[in-house]
């Protein structure tokens, strides 16, 4: 049997055993139900039995017939302005590579590429991550894997090669769009499914200019040591390299385009209105903007303004690539979490965790982002961020934790998957170039998972306590 259908069959029948033996006695039956459900779609999330918004459909299934709430009540929690922000920042990352834009922001970053390997190394990485940032990490390593073929070709390393510099620039292209999608609540679904998950679970909202207080220095601090653990695994100062005639092989940005010109205003104000909207709230309608409404307001933008060639910045067609998928897998996670505040569970789960009151939240914080990091070596970064929160919240309940601390950590560790080349798409692209020797891609991404560890929970803490 393949591991899918052992996570089919294997789900299925701890769900129904459950069903069957009934809850402890500490526990109420519609609690024991929605922990049986929430197992279930842990497993189908994390073997990938199903489609992962195939799996996401099941609370609208389940809850109405467990008697937790009707379907009408469930459909509702499909939806929050957190979706909206998802489809305005796809919306704006499919403009951005129609015109034509991230190659120009890409050859600019690179362009500051020293005479060295590791310049040429952390160059790439840097652009990459920069990018990633606003669109998806899949898209930026797409983007960005065929620059550095081309570079590493000019510098005299032949295909499957896997040595010096040919394994630390694939995987330094793939693991920087991992992490740059970090430092944006736009940069990976993950983080706005995450972001979402809090508001509803733990009640406080993480706004886009919160999410990158928290992302952006663990950013910064991650892109080098990154590059200086690639470029130590792959020893790239023991291989010849051509690094001069390699960026050589870049090429020139070329002049503006029409639709550039026009594109680059509008991102710029999205993200400034991102920036100013908690100074905006007091001037307009309580609850009237939100991070969702300032990306779909600008993004609607994007269908009247013109390009300068006759046509607007995007089409129904360009646009309808949105990841319509994730947003539904996210309504899924929302209404699960409703579920188990709904039947009782949080409050069970906050109870059962009680021991842990006299703990330090450091401690609890180590051991949460290194539970995640293992998972989401193995799962989806969604079906972990999905599978963790309701834990997260039980843990805030129970040990008066700050939670800051506990739900972003989790939210960033939920990303933080290097090792494995099936783990992310970046890692299955960088894979593919057969550039790559597994055993040093587990090495260095184990030296990455262990580094993340300190490094997300004392930039969180540090983050934290200013808030």
């Amino acid at each position: 049997m393949t591991a899918k259908q052992v996570g089919l069959w294997g789900g299925a029948a701890v769900f129904i055993l459950m069903l069957v033996i009934g809850p402890p006695a500490s526990m109420a039956a519609p609690a024991w139900h929605v922990a049986a459900l929430t197992i279930l779609m842990a497993i189908w999330w994390m073997t990938e039995a199903l489609p992962l918004t195939a799996t996401a459909l099941l609370p609208f299934l389940a809850l109405p017939f467990m008697g937790i709430m009707s379907a009408g009540d469930v459909a509702k929690e499909y939806y929050s302005p957190i979706l909206f922000l998802i489809l305005g920042g796809a919306f704006f990352a499919l403009a951005i590579e129609r015109t034509g834009m991230h190659r120009r922001i890409a050859l600019g970053i690179l362009g500051f590429a020293g005479k060295s390997s590791f310049g040429l190394l952390l160059a790439f990485m840097a652009a990459t991550a920069f990018l990633s940032m606003w669109i998806s990490n899949t898209s930026t390593a797409l983007i960005m894997m065929p620059i550095a073929l081309a570079v590493i070709a000019a510098g005299g390393i032949a295909e499957e090669d896997t040595d010096g510099m040919a394994g630390a620039l694939v995987m330094g292209v793939a693991f920087a769009a991992s992490l740059g999608g970090l430092g944006t609540l736009v940069g990976s679904p993950t983080n706005a499914i995450a972001a979402g998950l809090i508001e509803k679970q733990l009640g406080f909202k993480i706004s886009f200019i919160d999410w990158m207080s928290f992302g952006v220095p663990i950013l910064l601090i991650a892109v080098p040591a990154t590059a200086w653990i690639l470029a130590s695994v792959q020893r790239i100062n023991a291989k010849p390299f051509d690094a001069s005639a390699a960026r050589g092989a870049i090429g020139e940005q070329g002049a503006w385009s029409g639709a550039e010109t026009r594109l680059l205003p509008l991102i710029l104000l999205v993200v400034a209105l991102w920036m100013a909207q908690p100074f905006l709230e007091d001037a307009l309608p309580k609850g009237s903007i939100t991070d969702g409404t300032i990306a779909i307001a600008c993004s609607l933008l994007l269908f009247i303004l013109p390009d300068g060639s006759g046509r607007p910045l995007l089409n129904w067609k360009e646009a309808d690539r949105a990841p319509w998928g994730v947003i539904m897998m996210f309504g899924g996670g929302l209404a699960l979490a409703a579920g188990i505040t709904e039947s009782g569970l949080a409050t069970w789960l906050g109870e059962a965790l009680k021991p842990l009151a006299g703990v330090h939240p450091l401690i609890i914080a180590v051991a949460i982002t290194a539970l995640v990091i293992v998972i989401t070596e193995f799962a989806s970064n969604v079906a972990t961020a999905s599978g963790v929160m309701p834990v997260v919240a039980g843990l805030v309940a129970a040990t008066g934790s700050d939670p800051w601390l506990l739900a972003m950590c989790a939210s960033i560790a939920a990303s933080w998957g290097f090792m494995m080349p099936s783990g992310t798409g970046p890692n299955a692209i960088a894979w593919s170039t057969q550039h790559i020797a597994l055993p040093r891609m587990l090495k260095a991404g184990l030296w990455i998972d262990l580094f993340g560890i300190p490094l997300i929970v004392g930039c969180v803490w540090m983050v934290a306590s200013l808030h």
